[in-house]
């Protein structure tokens, strides 16, 4: 897969890389490549990823996305918030879509994005949904049983902590990916929630790790920032 323009870049050996680090079946691969079309065609319209991050679209994006699915692998229903260009949750539900009983909700507010997402979904035939309202509203109407509620990029560890503690509450996983400043984010979070968390450490990124959350508990009154 080759894009013109925008610098000519050819993302042929990055797919590459990113099918070495995160493997998958050709069925999946097919539906990523439609995916990648799609945000490449979309990104000249509106802004989805960073420009500098295109050539590295596969392992930047969809490989950081994929890592998840062996932290939860008997997960059928995931929630993604701020889905935005969507990771993780569209590489994901690419993935999870001959696997009976799979759905990924694809939570975003910004209408364009929510657009962008909905195309991709129609277009890859993936099992998913696009919601278009904020995530803290999905948390706490949502009456389905979630496995794994994610996010990447969002908000810091402690605003997701409040934003996603209706769901796993109920018993759902926190998959968050984040980058070099994690402990410190753990730090922060840690005075206001007492957290069942543990790192994995990211397989495209030495300086990055995954926050697994398994529970949640509030220390105090916190009001939600932003």
């Amino acid at each position: 897969m080759k894009k013109s323009g925008q610098g000519g870049f050819d993302l042929e050996t990055d797919k590459k890389r990113a099918l070495v680090l995160t493997p998958v079946s050709r069925e999946t691969l097919e539906r990523l490549e439609v995916f990648v079309d799609q945000l490449l065609l979309w990104q000249e319209k509106i802004n989805l990823v960073a420009e500098s991050t295109l050539p590295l679209l596969w392992t930047r994006h969809i490989s950081d996305s994929l890592q998840l699915l062996p932290l939860a692998p008997e997960a059928r229903v995931w929630v993604d918030f701020g889905s935005g260009a969507g990771f993780p949750g569209v590489p994901i539900a690419c993935a999870l879509a001959d696997t009976p009983g799979a759905m990924v909700h694809l939570v975003e507010s910004v209408g364009k994005k929510a657009n962008f997402l909905r195309e991709v979904v129609r277009v890859t035939g993936v099992p998913a949904l696009v919601h278009q309202e904020r995530v803290e509203k999905f948390a706490e109407t949502c009456a389905e049983t979630v496995h794994v509620v994610t996010a990447r990029a969002l908000a810091p560890l402690k605003v997701l902590c409040d934003q996603v503690f209706p769901l796993i509450d109920k018993g759902a996983v926190g998959l968050f990916p984040k980058g070099q400043d994690v402990a410190a984010e753990l730090t922060e979070a840690a005075k206001y929630w007492r957290l069942q968390a543990s790192l994995v450490p990211s397989v495209t990124n030495p300086a990055s790790a995954i926050v697994v959350v398994r529970g949640l508990k509030r220390l105090g009154k916190t009001q939600l920032s932003h």
